[in-house]
C-alpha cells in the first residue's frame, strides 16, 4: 500500500473544501493510505494540478461557480489521459442522474456527510489501488 494518497478538492467555496477535509480526517478508512489534499478554487487550477499528475482521486463540487463540478467532470474525463476517479458533490439526491451523465464514479450529497463521504472516498481509493497494483 502506498504511504499517502493525493486528493484534489475543487470548490469555489472554502467552507465546502473544509467540510471535505474534516469529514475525511487523516484517512477515510483503515485499509487505505493517509490522505493529503490539493485544494483548487478555479477550473484553471484544477487543470494545472491534473496536468502535473500524482492525483489519486478528484472531488468536485457540483454546485461550484462559474464552472460547476458536473461540467468539469465531463471535461476532464474527455481531456485528461488516465483521469483519476471522480467523487461528485451534488446538491440533492435527485441529481444523481447528472453525476452519471458527467461520468463521475461516485456521488454524495451536500452538505458533506461525515459517514457517507469518507465511505465513498475510501471506495474510490481502493479501486485506484487495485488498478495500479
Amino acid at each position: 500500500m502506498q504511504s499517502t494518497a493525493t486528493v484534489l478538492v475543487y470548490s469555489d467555496d472554502a467552507s465546502t473544501r473544509e467540510q471535505v477535509r474534516l469529514a475525511t480526517g487523516r484517512r477515510p478508512a483503515s485499509d487505505v493510505p493517509e490522505v493529503q489534499f490539493v485544494e483548487c478554487a478555479t477550473l484553471p487550477a484544477v487543470l494545472k494540478e491534473l496536468d502535473r499528475g500524482g492525483i489519486d482521486v478528484v472531488v468536485l463540487d457540483g454546485e461550484a461557480a462559474p464552472a460547476g463540478g458536473m461540467g468539469v467532470c465531463r471535461q476532464i474525463k474527455d481531456e485528461v489521459f488516465r483521469c483519476p476517479p471522480v467523487l461528485l458533490l451534488i446538491g440533492r439526491p435527485q441529481d444523481a442522474w447528472l453525476a452519471t451523465w458527467s461520468r463521475a464514479e461516485a456521488a454524495v450529497t451536500l452538505p458533506v456527510d461525515p459517514v457517507d463521504f469518507p465511505a465513498a472516498l475510501a471506495s474510490l481509493l481502493r479501486s485506484r489501488q487495485a488498478v495500479s497494483a
